[in-house]
């Protein structure tokens, strides 16, 4: 049966001369076939490592890494703002969030000359109600948006102090070290809104409590920016898809933007904070990517950790990684997702600087493999809706 499929997928496969092999992107990453990867860079409290795999015919994973000021004065605060955008779908969602929720937060940082919890979460409202706009807009010409949702994962280092903030599934790990044993354990910093979670399905009944199959929806997430068709009850009809639409109307929003937003007062044996996708997480827990991070040189390691991931997903299909590699986008994502990974290290010298002491500003964004407008890739397969 393996063999079989394999030989229908051939057809899909480019050749390699086709292939985008170590060609330099403008920010500073490099693209090796589906892999686009910086091994490393300096942000304002350390070094950083990025690399995304694409899956999806079109990269429906977005991210970002912005350092330096957090707001529109020159007075800074001064820090650290990671983002990881797992779209679903389709791109639109996670690419708006990509260019609209870093400048709202500077925007909300300036109005209250600081960083905070409530700095955040404003700025994730603006996004979600500027998408809405967006949705609103484009309904009668492209009703589909309407069905286009991404999870959200924000991380902001300022002034010692590391916020947190999440929608849906994607995750943040810190490995700190522990004196005694010289083990660098993982800690879980981001809360999930995962259906397959019992206190995520106990929220969403407690919710809807006259709705009996609240968690049978093909949704497993319970909070995104965008899925507009499932938060307002205008876009959950013609000319949307009949697969997307509900067949019983809903008086609530079903999904939230509202992110869970954590504060973690950094210390030295913090070592390092694993940001990514859910694509890394299906195939290694958080153990595993802490200890892959650890116990391997800094520069390369979100490169290494999407390899293992990748090696994990061929085992378990019982193939060889190097034929994965083989599979084009699009054909790829009968194997795995999108796969994100920011690894932020911290080092504490850095750390102790005040948030107002000046820094280089630095502005790097994942990458994928592009194509001209309107021009559609090859084996193109349909998302379904909900899957992130």
């Amino acid at each position: 049966m393996l063999s079989g499929l394999m030989n229908l997928l051939r057809a899909c496969f480019l050749p390699r001369s086709d292939r985008h092999v170590h060609t330099s992107s403008e920010n500073g990453g490099r693209q090796d076939g589906l892999l686009w990867y910086k091994d490393s860079g300096q942000h304002f409290n350390g070094e950083f490592s990025m690399a995304v795999v694409q899956a999806n015919n079109l990269l429906e994973d977005q991210s970002q890494l912005e350092s330096g000021c957090l707001s529109f004065h020159e007075s800074g605060p001064y820090g650290t703002f990671v983002g990881v955008y797992d779209g679903h779908g389709g791109p639109e969602t996670s690419r708006y969030i990509n260019d609209h929720l870093f400048q709202h937060l500077k925007r909300f940082t300036s109005e209250q000359q600081g960083m905070s919890a409530d700095v955040i979460g404003k700025a994730y409202q603006a996004t979600e109600d500027g998408f809405l706009s967006l949705v609103t807009k484009q309904w009668p010409m492209k009703p589909q948006i309407a069905a286009v949702g991404s999870c959200c994962l924000v991380g902001v280092i300022c002034n010692g102090t590391l916020y947190v903030a999440n929608l849906g599934d994607s995750r943040a790990v810190l490995g700190r070290a522990v004196k005694a044993t010289g083990e660098v354990l993982a800690i879980q910093l981001s809360a999930e809104h995962n259906v397959c979670i019992e206190s995520v399905r106990r929220e969403m009944q407690s919710l809807h409590p006259d709705d009996s199959q609240i968690v049978v929806l093909k949704h497993k997430i319970s909070r995104s920016i965008g899925d507009v068709y499932l938060k307002k009850a205008e876009f959950n009809r013609e000319p949307l898809y009949p697969k997307f639409r509900l067949r019983e109307p809903f008086r609530k929003p079903i999904l939230s933007a509202d992110p869970s937003i954590s504060m973690h007062e950094l210390q030295p044996h913090d070592q390092f904070v694993i940001f990514a996708s859910d694509g890394l997480w299906e195939h290694l827990s958080n153990q595993e990517a802490v200890n892959i991070v650890q116990n391997h040189p800094r520069s390369g390691s979100a490169k290494r950790l999407v390899k293992t991931a990748l090696q994990e997903a061929a085992k378990k299909r019982e193939m060889r990684y190097s034929d994965l590699k083989k599979i084009d986008r699009g054909v790829r994502r009968h194997f795995h997702d999108d796969i994100t990974v920011i690894v932020v290290f911290l080092d504490s010298n850095l750390m102790s600087r005040a948030s107002s002491a000046k820094g280089p500003n630095l502005s790097i964004r994942g990458g994928g493999v592009n194509f001209p407008p309107n021009i559609l890739a090859p084996c193109a397969t349909p998302t379904e809706p909900g899957g992130t």
